[in-house]
């Protein structure tokens, strides 16, 4: 097969995309494909796919996350596969008592605010869960009862929670599924009564349609029809962020071992 052109494929920097761009590269190295990774924040990554600086992007959360960063150029690419169901959450650590803390409008509680850790560590800024954490400290007065909502890196978020579980603190998290926390620690979701977390999200491979016309049939139609799930994104971010593989080798070491799944997407 010609190669030519290169693929230029946009990962979001955060490891779990980083999982499922594993994948999606991998499928087109099988089928003869070179590709060059670029990497960058989210609002930063989709000026690139708008501006024809990229070719295809892992992925789009949409309609709720990254609805509003597509739709300047929504007309210029073509949705591929529904890698995905990611959604975003409020959680807690599973010995924070269900029967005292089950929802958002909980924290504001005046005997439960007394027991919370008050900084609610959060990522980048142009992450869904960042806008829509923002909301619900908001909507919920939540910085009446000294709680703050700060944005930072992915490994700062994780950090704050990992180190408030090792000390048993009763610590919120500004989470999403599919995250590799989610493969060693239960972390139940807080109910959040006026959907700010907007829901089910579809994790959709983008790409433009200037570049679509690269792809062969097989190999798009392996893009159009590959699936996932928050499970395996799930395991391959371990994979990455704990167990030290990059994302490629992960991505292959999976698709061995699951064959039968793999080829469904080629039927």
């Amino acid at each position: 097969m010609n190669a030519e052109p290169v693929l230029r494929v946009g990962t979001i920097d955060l490891s779990f995309h980083h999982a499922a761009s594993g994948v999606v590269q991998e499928v087109l190295r099988l089928a003869g494909y070179r590709t060059e990774q670029i990497t960058a924040p989210h609002v930063d990554l989709f000026a690139s796919l708008g501006s024809g600086e990229l070719d295809l992007l892992v992925s789009a959360w949409l309609p709720g996350s990254h609805g509003e960063y597509l739709e300047p150029f929504k007309d210029e690419v073509i949705k591929l596969g529904a890698l995905y169901e990611p959604f975003a959450l409020w959680g807690v650590p599973d010995y924070v008592p269900a029967e005292l803390v089950s929802s958002v409008a909980d924290l504001a509680r005046p005997e439960i605010a007394h027991e919370m850790v008050k900084l609610i560590q959060g990522i980048g800024p142009g992450a869904g869960i960042s806008r829509f954490s923002r909301e619900i400290v908001k909507k919920y007065r939540l910085d009446e009862w000294g709680y703050e909502f700060r944005n930072g890196s992915q490994a700062e978020c994780e950090s704050a929670f990992e180190s408030g579980v090792a000390d048993r603190r009763w610590v919120v998290v500004p989470l999403w599924e599919p995250q590799h926390l989610h493969h060693v620690y239960r972390i139940r979701a807080l109910a959040e009564p006026h959907s700010l977390l907007r829901g089910k999200d579809a994790a959709t491979l983008l790409i433009r349609k200037d570049a679509a016309g690269h792809l062969d049939s097989v190999t798009r139609t392996a893009l159009t029809r590959m699936r996932l799930g928050n499970t395996v994104v799930t395991e391959l971010d371990h994979a990455i962020s704990r167990l030290g593989r990059s994302p490629v080798d992960a991505a292959a070491e999976w698709m061995r071992h699951n064959k039968d799944h793999v080829d469904s997407w080629y039927l």
